[in-house]
């Protein structure tokens, strides 16, 4: 008999995660895999960032942070959000977190109770569904694909409210599929969340600064969805400070006094150094992050481009982040040898074992049909990635 919890043996392994710590092991017994399983920036921290922290630790703040973030830091914060992206958030409605996926957490275990549904549009960020399982809530998934550039519409999320819901949950730009939300189109969704008072929203903007079309959106610019927005971001992707662990939120008052509570119980607050660090990358004029977002463009061409030359292989043009999202099903059925690919967690096994090649499943995005590429890499390795890619396939029959 386990001895372990229902709750941790229901819970779902990160299937990014999973993918990653294999390809680990894979080349540590020889093996030269090309891992494009995380979505992780290969560029270094900027280095005014790295004095900041070498700042931080020579002046001794190395001691226990105020649950909700220093206080310097989230005022900085508030006014990253007004200059970015003209949205008032006072520095009292800012918790910093341990990187967004806490933040999101946090948020999840304040708001949702057992029984009450919570939308997901697919494809989703693998640890939305889990978390909200966590909290004992009912995921509701919308499908898209790529015929529709992976966006819902808003007649698709009218449909899925019942009197249950309680949350909607998105990203844009969006992992895994990079689609990014226009004004106009978000507005679109703010006029039908409107309309239930008890419906609120978690706008993961994590991937704010990886933005190929111009201006970043939120959702919460619009005054009379204002105060049911709770605003997602960090400094993990734009400015390559994915180790520093760094998260927050912007909130109404309640929620993020809610979100301070529940972190106050179980992490407290994050990294004093990590926090100094943090400081001086929301207070740099965006522009820093302008080189790497350019670099991670040519890259998505590049990628585009040499996929274009494998056949039944259907793409999007993503707007954002630095992922690619195709679908992949024109392959299922196939076989090589042993290997008989059914769905798309077959085929990245294939490609594991067959092309040295590593590749998230669409399935832990919700997706079966796709297959996540992330071209955070160098040019060099993704051209030698997608020739693997291609001559592996070319042995399915």
């Amino acid at each position: 008999m386990t001895k372990l919890s229902d709750r941790i043996i229901n819970l779902a392994e990160s299937q990014t995660l999973a993918m990653a710590k294999k390809s680990r092991e894979l080349q540590a017994q020889g093996k030269d895999i090309i891992s494009l399983s995380i979505g992780e920036p290969d560029f270094d921290t900027p280095q005014f960032i790295k004095d900041a922290a070498k700042r931080a630790i020579d002046n001794n703040i190395t001691r226990y942070t105020p649950v909700a973030g220093i206080q310097e830091l989230r005022k900085a914060i508030s006014e990253k959000f007004k200059r970015d992206n003209d949205l008032n958030y006072t520095a009292e409605q800012i918790v910093v977190s341990t990187g967004a996926k806490q933040s999101i957490a946090n948020i999840i275990l304040s708001l949702i109770n057992p029984g009450e549904e919570v939308i997901v549009p697919i494809p989703y960020w693998v640890s939305y569904i889990e978390t909200i399982k966590l909290a004992e809530g009912i995921p509701v998934t919308i499908p898209t694909n790529v015929e529709s550039n992976f966006k819902i519409t808003p007649e698709q999320l009218r449909k899925a409210i019942t009197s249950k819901t309680k949350m909607i949950v998105f990203s844009t730009p969006c992992n895994p599929s990079g689609s990014v939300y226009n004004k106009e189109e978000l507005k679109a969704l703010a006029e039908i969340i409107v309309q239930y008072p008890d419906l609120y929203v978690i706008s993961d903007e994590i991937y704010e600064h990886i933005n190929f079309v111009g201006k970043h959106e939120s959702i919460a610019q619009f005054d009379f969805i204002y105060d049911r927005i709770i605003t997602v971001n960090g400094v993990s992707k734009g400015f390559a400070m994915t180790g520093w662990r760094i998260g927050y939120i912007g909130a109404p008052l309640w929620i993020s006094q809610a979100c301070e509570k529940m972190q106050g119980q179980f992490t407290s607050g994050t990294s004093s150094i990590s926090q100094m660090a943090a400081l001086e990358a929301v207070k740099a004029n965006p522009s820093v992050t302008f080189e790497m977002r350019d670099a991670f463009k040519k890259r998505r061409d590049l990628v585009l481009g040499l996929l274009k030359e494998i056949p039944g292989i259907k793409t999007t043009v993503p707007d954002g982040a630095f992922y690619i999202f195709p679908d992949i099903s024109y392959y299922f059925g196939k076989s090589f040898n042993n290997y008989h690919v059914k769905n798309s967690n077959d085929l990245s096994m294939f490609l594991l074992e067959e092309g040295n090649i590593a590749l998230v499943s669409g399935d832990a995005f919700g997706d079966d049909n796709c297959m996540r590429f992330s071209y955070a890499t160098s040019e060099e390795r993704l051209i030698e990635s997608v020739k693997r890619v291609k001559e592996a396939l070319a042995k399915l029959k």
